[in-house]
């Protein structure tokens, strides 16, 4: 019987806390921002498998491909889920990364695959290396899935590493595609350039993302998979029809008025998201006798670690009533003393207060 495994990272849907530093995404959009007369005439029937036309366009732009090699999903897990069923379906291999965000494990578990792990550690910042994934790969993987920048450490995979991953693959399993989780790509710091998308090293490189963590949009449950094989995308808009027919043709709309803004909602959020970065470097500093940090490439959230001097239960309990919520680092099969920290959900002022109750916690737990 097929059941999907549970995580306590739904308890971050469930309730809001006083002090939430457990998100990893930024400042939520709010309807008015996107409304125009234009959508009152909007009829409300079916959309397309695939998705409409003009959100299609707006995304291939923006990543130098053409609106047939998009498909429109209902959120970024919609497509990797889509994925792990078409490729490793019972007992295919798949290669992935430990921690990773556990609904991308989840689905790879749900569907039977066989999963083989690159172990990622905080020690070594997080690292993937090429050599490190070629030692998991056999002629039967099916899907090698990777993220950049990572959830929940926030760190980005060189695309030279993936060039030179995808140039094993070729060699070791060459029917196997890349997925790329490109979530958090967009979601630089301050004039930080932006990193190029992977679809560029070849057809057998797949691109999932979404507008919930860059654009503030996760309401709208919009996501995307991109691939230059027309065979996949066949595929692809055949498993979304079977599984949701269409994503709303309202909510797509409201897509394409994200895209209509994105210089604009992105330059903010970057300026938010490096003012709220610098305000969490201070604080670690302050309290490095404490705590330690691998500091984030890209995106709204990093990893910190309590040192061994911390009591990991009295932590946990003072974190509580105190009202600090966090993301727990066994969550995404990291180490206990591991936590996600999302520092962009909240404005600068609550983000100190935040930061002031969660040094209350660690030192009361010292």
């Amino acid at each position: 019987m097929a059941t999907f495994p549970r995580n306590q990272i739904m308890s971050l849907t469930a309730s809001k806390p006083r002090h939430d530093l457990g998100e990893s995404y930024g400042p939520d959009l709010r309807l008015a921002d996107l409304l125009t007369p234009e959508l009152a005439d909007l009829e409300l029937g079916y959309g397309t498998a695939a998705g409409g036309l003009q959100l299609r366009t707006a995304i291939a732009d923006r990543h130098g491909v053409r609106p047939e090699d998009v498909v429109i999903t209902v959120g970024g897990m919609h497509g990797i889920f889509l994925l792990a069923y078409l490729l490793a379906d019972q007992g295919g291999q798949v290669v992935t990364t430990a921690p990773e965000f556990p609904m991308t494990r989840n689905a790879f578990e749900t569907v039977g695959a066989s999963v083989r792990v690159v172990p990622l550690s905080f020690d070594e910042g997080y690292r993937v290396t090429a050599d490190a994934v070629r030692a998991q790969l056999t002629p039967e993987t099916r899907l090698v899935s990777l993220a950049t920048p990572q959830n929940p450490s926030g760190v980005a995979v060189p695309r030279e590493t993936l060039s030179e991953i995808a140039d094993a693959m070729s060699e070791v399993c060459p029917e196997a595609y890349l997925m790329v989780d490109e979530t958090y790509r967009t979601a630089s710091y301050g004039d930080d350039p932006v990193a190029d998308t992977a679809l560029g090293l070849g057809p057998k490189v797949v691109s999932v993302a979404s507008l919930s963590k860059c654009h503030g949009a996760a309401g709208l449950r919009i996501g995307w998979v991109i691939s230059t094989d027309a065979g996949l995308v066949e595929r692809l808009t055949t498993a979304k029809f079977s599984t949701v027919v269409s994503a709303s043709p309202v909510t797509e709309a409201l897509a394409v008025r994200v895209f209509e803004q994105e210089p604009r909602i992105l330059a903010e959020r970057r300026t938010w998201l490096e003012q709220n970065l610098l305000i969490t470097q201070d604080w670690v500093q302050a309290n490095s006798d404490v705590v330690e940090w691998v500091r984030p490439s890209a995106g709204a959230l990093c990893v910190v670690r309590l040192r061994p001097q911390v009591d990991l239960a009295e932590f946990r309990r003072t974190a509580g009533e105190l009202g600090v919520r966090l993301a727990d680092g066994d969550w995404f099969g990291d180490e206990p003393r591991v936590f996600r920290l999302g520092f962009g959900f909240l404005p600068q002022e609550e983000l100190k207060a935040a930061l002031d109750a969660l040094r209350e916690a660690v030192h009361a737990a010292h």
